[in-house]
């Protein structure tokens, strides 16, 4: 089967990944879809350290293909979106509804497939870059079958992330005032997740002006090309800022347009020994910085949930897919994602 790999040093789309049967309490998936996330290039560029040989991709949809002993709540047949949260669901952490902090859920990567008889690490849990997959049951959410694939697809990565971090972290309220600093993949769910709970201003900060007409469709109210005007239409700062680029003088332009008691959540990725500063006196305003892992979400509430506000035509995911690729052409829609062209890439198979 079809798969895009890492070895450490370069990508390459291959042909014949073979992937093993499920196991008890696990599902295989024919994977229709998957969206090119840039935590996926991160892993190439090495932000993200990562075991290779790896199979890249952990946004994807498909139909679930078999399954294996004890799973009752998806059938060969079903639809599902792929989160990558494979959390144990026994631990305390699980127990209190906090399943991104299960410490079984990451760093413990599975090595289902094989190539030349050589075993192949799973990224993220999920490997969503190749026709077919092997998650834990509790990764595979069943989604109603007349959202189109490509666009379900989204769902578990960018829009569990961010939406998930305006609704489950921030808890952004009806008439507050939201800036948002970088308006990719995860900016512009960021965006409709304020929008979708009620804030009263939007502000997005994008240095590409190219970007604007998007999103003020995801529900930007303004959109300005750097933060140094967010005063002029937030005089007092912002009660949520986010952080969607991953880089630490941007963390740092979040707190300081942060109003009292305004919250700074940090969901780009920058190198994992990069540091960051802030006034501490600034602090003592009641002002927090929040990190955010994956949305704070529960994946097999919110994904249904999403997927019932899309039939609502309350959230975008259709607009979100900017371009699909056929698998073969993972170069060129890397290319693109990294020159900002799109908003998400897609592959399919």
């Amino acid at each position: 089967m079809r798969g895009v790999i890492f070895d450490g040093k370069q990508t390459q789309v291959v042909d014949d990944l073979e992937v093993r049967d499920p196991g008890p309490g696990e599902v295989r998936v024919a994977v229709a879809a998957a969206g090119l996330c840039h935590s996926d290039l991160s892993v190439v560029d090495g932000t993200i350290p990562f075991p290779v040989p790896v199979v890249l991709g952990h946004e994807g949809a498909g139909v679930v293909e078999s399954v294996g002993a004890g799973v009752t709540h998806v059938r060969p047949g079903d639809h599902v979106a792929l989160s990558t949260l494979a959390n144990c669901g026994a631990c305390a952490e699980c127990d209190r509804g906090r399943p991104t902090m299960c410490r079984k859920a990451i760093g413990m990567p599975g090595q289902p497939f094989e190539r030349g008889g050589r075993p192949l690490y799973q990224f993220a849990s999920n490997s969503a870059f190749a026709e077919r997959t092997v998650v834990k049951a509790v990764q595979a959410v069943r989604i109603p079958g007349d959202i189109p694939l490509p666009s379900a697809a989204l769902i578990g990565c960018g829009v569990l992330t961010g939406v998930g971090a305006v609704l489950n972290r921030a808890r952004v309220d009806h008439g507050e005032s939201v800036l948002v600093i970088g308006t990719g993949g995860i900016g512009l769910n960021v965006i409709q997740g304020a929008r979708i709970a009620g804030a009263l201003k939007i502000v997005a900060v994008d240095s590409n002006p190219a970007k604007e007409t998007v999103a003020r469709r995801f529900g930007a109210t303004h959109f300005l090309t750097s933060t140094e005007a967010v005063r002029e239409i937030l005089p007092t700062g912002a009660d949520h800022a986010f952080e969607c680029v991953g880089r630490v003088e941007l963390i740092r332009q979040a707190i300081d347009l942060l109003d009292r008691h305004g919250q700074a959540v940090l969901l780009g990725v920058p190198p994992a020994t990069a540091e960051a500063s802030f006034l501490v006196s600034a602090m003592y305003l009641d002002k927090s910085i929040l990190g955010c892992r994956y949305g704070s979400s529960r994946p097999q509430r919110d994904i249904a949930r999403y997927a019932d506000l899309y039939r609502e035509g309350r959230l975008l995911l259709d607009e979100l897919v900017t371009r699909t690729y056929p698998v073969e052409e993972f170069d060129k829609a890397a290319h693109d994602a990294h020159e900002g062209r799109v908003a998400r890439a897609v592959l399919t198979f």
